[in-house]
């Protein structure tokens, strides 16, 4: 039996050169089938939200910067795209179909592991669904520091046991080099 994969946030304007690497592994992981179905979540950025009122943040507002990357654009399934406002977690359709599907374990992946995919990942553990967290395909737009701080924060909240390797690290824990 397969269990769902959520792929958080891995959209155009969160690539960086702390994350340019994510895209392309979410898609090698994909390929595995080892995962059905795959959702995507997208931060959409809103124009009176609190990053644009509170932090003077104006990123993420529109395309191409909501856009999910273009190599994730194969497996991309509209019906299971949900869009986020803020930092929200998990939007509310998110959590009907997770539980209309009576998913007990998912696994996740994406950007910022600090911010978007621990939210969301504390988030379906506070539904009492697993979320298994794959450490080498999540990242964070603020660095190495950022992405190990989330997976510190993880450990404690979820427990270590749900923090694990794909396999796609290729031997690297930051980035690898932007070619």
């Amino acid at each position: 039996m397969t269990i769902p994969l959520l792929v958080v946030d891995v959209q155009t304007g969160f690539i960086n050169d702390f994350t340019h690497h994510i895209p392309k592994r979410v898609a090698r992981l994909i390929e595995q089938k080892l995962y059905s179905p795959v959702l995507f979540t997208r931060f959409i950025n809103a124009a009176d939200g609190p990053y644009t009122r509170l932090l003077q943040w104006n990123g993420c507002h529109d395309a191409p910067e909501t856009d999910l990357s273009e190599d994730l654009a194969p497996y991309i399934q509209s019906e299971f795209v949900f869009s986020k406002p803020g930092l929200c977690g998990m939007p509310s359709e998110l959590v009907d179909y997770l539980c209309e599907n009576q998913v007990q374990q998912i696994a996740v992946v994406g950007i910022d592991t600090d911010m978007c995919v621990l939210k969301i990942a504390m988030d379906l553990f506070d539904q009492g669904i697993e979320p298994i967290v794959l450490t080498d395909c999540c990242a964070s737009t603020a660095g190495l520091q950022a992405h190990l701080a989330g997976l510190a924060v993880l450990s404690r909240n979820i427990g270590a046991q749900r923090l694990r390797d794909a396999g796609l690290g290729e031997g690297t824990l930051a980035a690898p080099v932007a070619k």
